[in-house]
């Protein structure tokens, strides 16, 4: 029998053409989904629709479709990661679930020559809903049965989990061990009240609060060093009003998606983008310029670049004479400072021996204004750095003091001694960076009109991270790009700063008086590797301790012991996955701790290893705030649906736990603590109602829900609420709509101006007030008895410690990567499916091939700590002779509950646990995340073998 196709307009035995067939294909795909045949009278819906924007006819089968995207309501909410990203997103709630979110896109424009700051997001952030509803979802207070680490739980009560986790905290502050309870959480920008919640109640209990920034290496040590403050960035709109921008170890496409946007769209503007990795990195192929020096050599290719400019005579001399030390003098037989005292001058200051010299056009003497001899403290703006007379760069002569003559010569004359080692043979050879090519870059980054540095994670890692971050700075200080438009070194490395800073503080901290530690060195402490370390490096440690400069805690008793912590509260954050040193911290730290208990929506390896998880919200579960020093906007969470199973919000969970402290404390008449350090006492049968409390105003009861406590941070903070103005940023503000910040706090080196992006330093630059710096300038010469021992007083390139981790050929290290933000979303199905699925090391080829390893393999890469094993990608963008492993796999994704740090030691730099000057600190000074010892990661040595290798 023959076969008939009807042609395009004959019709078949339903009535329907071929053409019409086609234009309805669709919808009768739909149809047939839903049971309707071909022959039924919805088929009338398959008329052609000639003019579907200008005449749509309404047809009811459609609706199949509109109601599959329908949704009942909508919430603004956001992510509360460690990303910088702050990036706003509309909630989609359908049938009280929560099913999908949007970016929100409605970030108001206050420039309008700049990109639209719409949207912002990733990829991790537009599937977040999975975690919601996900099987490793924490939904119910759970309580370890056996050893940690095995996942064996309990599900008990809230009641239960608190009055055993209070009879603790009550045991250990009665017994005078307060400052045993540790609490852990990090990065307050990404969700100030959450991370208020626990920090507010260890504070009333006397116990401490662990720095994060420089515990995850993402405190850039040389900025303190250099420009006296923890860190400070232009917002990322700022990138487009550069002419020359050098993106050097931030590998942005991959670790600033939301804001990658205005670097690409800067080259579209003219400017230059030159990369500078290891490898030929995500960013790297978006650059009009790639150099790739040696791991560990950063300092050596800026300080070649830095001799470049300084020896073809392009830098900015107005600006080193005025905003920086390269005038001042310094002694050769001591390595110190001339002080005024020494020479008769500024007699009338309040302390001329901290007061500095320098030499006029006339050859004089002159005081350098300024000093920190002559201000009230490290920030004081009733004097000025500007000068009356001009000084000379170029010193090298004696003078009288009252001990007799001495030779002495300026910071600048010291510099270019230093400078003068970094011969482009010697850069080369170094770096493997071309002589040409690299003298090429440095002249054009100085002769351009507004030249930035957007300086990343890469060099933070390294041991001599302080001598990088100083070198690199040096680039923007010799050639003046500083304090304008488009000009500078941002470093956004974590969401370090919060910018509702003072709302924030004083909600986390009521007492006014905190117990801060550096994590780095607690951990090292306590963690048993101080008597593992080398001699000096330990000696070092001991005398920072004993002189104040670093604290420890529990503090050391009357009787000479220190007991050893306790009790530690992890939430929003990861601290036994992320932990350098991770045998030692598994092995000698945690038997240590008595009671761990994490707060968590999700079952990640802290949880694992804790004594009791409660379930805490998700992000689309609670109230907050949301801030990012990429931006000046901020924004809220809000509910999108109630906390799902038992999950409690941060908030809450604490207020619970201290009315169960309070109750419990007065059912067992336990008397108040005086504190030993503070002029306080620990009073645990008011600590719920302390809690509540609005310590500003008085009130009582005021703070029972995290939303009051969101709209006491904006009440409370001179950015939401300025105080020269009736202007003021509500919560119903910024549910509507992110809100741009009204002012900038004194915690920021700038005003925010309107229509214009945040550009850092104006308050030094232009306005000529003094630096926070022991010189209150700019300081790149540092003459701590420490810095002058080590050789250190100026930048300078070292080879970092040998054999870290032992005698092998590989170098190790472990960054931020594109599928998960830290350990979040490394669970991800979703994220993994655009993945291998489970942990790699990404392996030159080169390398690969001599060890008989190809794509796909199972690898074992070992040192001396431990092995890892984990699959291997070939990836000839990789330099030879590095593994890289991105980081954050949690511990269960490893065969044997090993992971990415089992591989690192932890080791720490004396120059980062010093106090300068010596005697007061105003310069450098222990602060949770402003200075402290940084934990470092990337100098390890390992080697890698296919799996049933041999192990000798």
């Amino acid at each position: 029998m023959s076969r008939h196709d009807p042609t395009d307009d004959e019709t078949d035995s339903a009535g329907i053409s071929r053409r019409d067939f086609v234009r309805g294909l669709g919808a009768a795909s739909l149809l047939g989904a839903t049971g309707l045949s071909f022959a039924d009278d919805g088929m009338t819906g398959l008329q052609a629709v000639d003019d579907p924007i200008g005449n749509y006819p309404y047809r009811d089968w459609e609706d199949l479709y509109r109601d599959e995207w329908d949704w009942d309501s909508i919430a603004r909410s956001t992510h509360s990661v460690n990303c910088t990203g702050s990036c706003s997103w509309n909630v989609f709630v359908k049938d009280g679930q929560v099913w999908r979110e949007e970016q929100a896109g409605d970030y108001p424009t206050f420039d309008e020559s700049l990109p639209d700051p719409n949207p912002r997001g990733c990829q991790k952030g537009a599937c977040y809903t999975d975690y919601v509803n996900a099987d490793q979802r924490v939904l119910h207070p759970l309580r370890r049965t056996g050893e940690r680490g095995e996942g064996q739980w309990e599900r008990v009560s809230w009641d239960e989990a608190l009055t055993e986790i209070a009879d603790h905290v009550i045991d250990e502050v009665q017994a005078g061990r307060y400052d045993a309870i540790s609490g852990f959480t990090p990065i307050p920008a990404m969700s100030p009240v959450s991370f208020a919640s626990g920090s507010r109640l260890v504070n009333l209990l006397g116990g401490v609060s662990h720095s994060f920034y420089d515990w995850y290496s993402d405190l850039p040590p040389g900025q303190p060093i250099t420009w006296g403050t923890q860190t400070d960035n232009a917002e990322s709109a700022d990138w487009h009003n550069s002419d020359y921008i050098i993106a050097w170890g931030s590998n942005i496409n991959v670790t600033r998606i939301p804001d990658a946007k205005y670097f690409l769209d800067a080259g579209y503007e003219g400017a230059k983008r030159v990369g500078i990795f290891t490898d030929y990195s995500q960013t790297a192929i978006h650059t009009d310029e790639w150099l790739a020096p040696e791991g560990g050599t950063d300092t050596a290719l800026a300080l070649g670049m830095a001799q470049t400019i300084v020896d073809e005579g392009l830098y900015d001399e107005d600006h080193l004479k005025e905003q920086t030390d390269m005038p001042l003098l310094v002694r050769e037989d001591t390595g110190k400072f001339l002080r005024a005292s020494e020479v008769g001058l500024a007699a009338d200051a309040d302390d001329p021996e901290k007061v500095f010299v320098m030499v006029d056009a006339n050859g004089d003497l002159r005081a350098a204004p300024g000093s920190l001899g002559e201000r009230d403290g490290q920030h004081d703006h009733s004097v000025s750095i500007e000068l009356d007379f001009d000084p000379r760069l170029s010193v090298d002569r004696s003078v009288q003091t009252d001990d007799g003559s001495v030779s002495v010569r300026s910071v600048w004359e010291n510099l270019r001694d230093e400078l003068s080692q970094y011969t482009p043979e010697f850069v080369h050879e170094e770096t493997g960076v071309g002589e040409d090519t690299y003298q090429r870059v440095a002249r054009e980054f100085a002769e351009a009109d507004a030249a930035k540095i957007i300086h990343g994670k890469g060099v933070n890692d390294w041991y001599h991270n302080d001598l990088g971050n100083r070198a690199i700075q040096l680039l923007v200080t010799l050639t003046g790009n500083l304090g304008d438009p488009g000009t500078g070194v941002d470093h956004y490395v974590g969401q370090e700063k919060i910018w509702s800073f003072h709302g924030w503080q004083v909600l986390s901290f009521p007492t006014g008086n905190v117990r801060g530690v550096p994590t780095t060195l607690w951990t090292y402490f306590h963690a048993g590797i101080l008597d593992n370390t080398d001699p000096d490096t330990a000696e070092k440690i001991r005398e920072s301790i004993e002189e104040g400069w670093m604290p420890v805690y529990p503090s050391e008793r009357e009787d000479g012991i220190r007991p050893d912590p306790t009790t530690m509260f992890v939430w929003r954050g990861n601290y036994f996955n992320q932990a350098k040193g991770n045998v030692a911290v598994e092995e000698q730290l945690w038997p240590k701790l008595d009671l761990v208990v994490d707060i968590n929506f999700r079952m990640d390896s802290t949880a694992l290893y804790s004594d009791i998880v409660l379930p805490a919200a998700s992000h689309y579960e609670k109230y907050d705030l949301s801030e990012t020093d990429m931006h000046t906007y901020v924004h809220p969470f809000t509910p999108a649906v109630e906390p799902l199973g038992e999950a409690k919000t941060d908030w809450e969970i604490f207020r619970l736990l201290a009315e169960k402290i309070q109750e419990r404390a007065t059912e067992r008449g336990v008397d108040p603590v005086d504190d030993r350090k503070f002029d306080r006492t620990i009073d645990l049968t008011t600590i719920h109602d302390d809690y509540v409390r609005d310590w500003e105003t008085g009130e009582e009861g005021a703070l029972e829900e995290d939303r009051a406590a969101a709209e006491f941070i904006l009440e409370h903070s001179e950015e939401t609420n300025p105080s020269d103005t009736d202007e003021q940023i509500t919560f119903d503000d910024i549910d509507d709509q992110p809100q741009r910040f009204l002012a900038a706090g004194d915690h920021w080196t700038s005003d925010i101006k309107d229509g214009e992006a945040y550009v850092p330093w104006q308050d030094y630059v232009h306005d000529k007030n003094p630096w926070p710096t022991f010189t209150g300038r700019q300081q790149y010469y540092i003459d701590h008895d420490w810095y002058l021992e080590l050789g250190e007083e100026l930048p300078t390139h070292k080879e970092g410690p040998e054999d870290t981790g032992g005698d092998y050929p590989l170098s190790y290290n472990t960054p931020h990567g594109r599928w998960s933000i830290h350990s979040t979303w490394r669970d991800s199905t979703k994220m993994l499916r655009l993945q291998r699925g489970e942990p790699v090391v990404y392996i030159n080829p080169e390398d690969a091939e001599e060890r008989g390893i190809e794509d796909g393999d199972t690898v074992e890469v070992y040192n001396d700590l431990g092995a890892v094993e984990v699959q291997a990608k070939i990836y000839p963008s990789s330099e030879p002779g590095t593994l890289r492993h991105f980081f954050s796999w949690e511990k269960f994704q490893y065969p044997d509950r090993d992971n990415f740090n089992t591989l690192v030691p932890m080791y720490m730099k004396p120059t980062q646990l010093v106090q300068y000057p010596e005697d007061t600190g105003e310069h450098l000074h222990f602060f949770p995340n402003y200075w402290g010892p940084t934990g470092v990661n990337s100098d390890v040595r390992v080697d890698v073998r296919p799996t049933g290798g041999d192990t000798e």
